[in-house]
């Protein structure tokens, strides 16, 4: 049970039955887990150079310091992600924005330039990528029906002011038809 992952556990019922396994989490996490990973090994490259390439040790350990709790927080969100924690979305999100500007402002120079332009790059796949598997709020398959779904046949067919006009006298038709109905007492 040691080397299962979350979704593989499942709980033992009062009667020591086991229950179904718990839900799979989405098809776009475990790609979003492996992108911050990414992001967390080129943050531990970036400290790597820094610590190479410093002169002045104060300012060094500031860089090592942000670097590493980047590196911490992207490791921590990715195992967030493939534990199905809700919250990881939001932060992943938050890693993928901040990763372009954040290489930007070391000014793509220098030893820089490789791990920077991937941390961009990285960045921006990994907003997309958030972006594009957020999903509806809810459980699956609640509040499936299309609420904009027109029928065609109940409008009038067609848009604009003469399919309004056409709406109005089949509404007047009705309307006739149903008084002229009431009106007969004898049928």
């Amino acid at each position: 049970m040691a080397g299962r992952m979350p979704w593989d556990i499942t709980a033992a019922g009062a009667d020591g039955e086991k229950a179904a396994p718990a839900a799979r989490p989405r098809p776009g996490r475990h790609l979003i887990a492996v992108m911050l990973l990414a992001a967390a090994v080129l943050d531990l490259t970036r400290c790597g150079l820094v610590l190479a390439a410093a002169r002045h040790p104060a300012p060094a350990a500031g860089l090592v310091a942000a670097g590493l709790a980047a590196t911490v927080l992207s490791v921590r969100t990715a195992r967030g992600c493939q534990a199905g924690r809700r919250w990881t979305a939001w932060a992943a999100f938050l890693i993928g924005a901040a990763s372009a500007p954040q290489a930007a402002m070391s000014g793509f120079h220098g030893p820089y330039t490789i791990p920077d332009t991937a941390t961009a790059a990285l960045g921006v796949l990994l907003a997309v990528a958030v972006l594009a598997t957020a999903g509806a709020a809810g459980q699956p398959g609640q509040y499936t029906e299309n609420p904009c779904i027109i029928d065609r046949r109940a409008t009038g067919g067609g848009e604009g002011p003469p399919a309004q006009a056409n709406n109005v006298a089949l509404a007047i038709q009705i309307r006739g038809a149903t008084r002229r109905r009431r009106a007969r007492p004898g049928e």
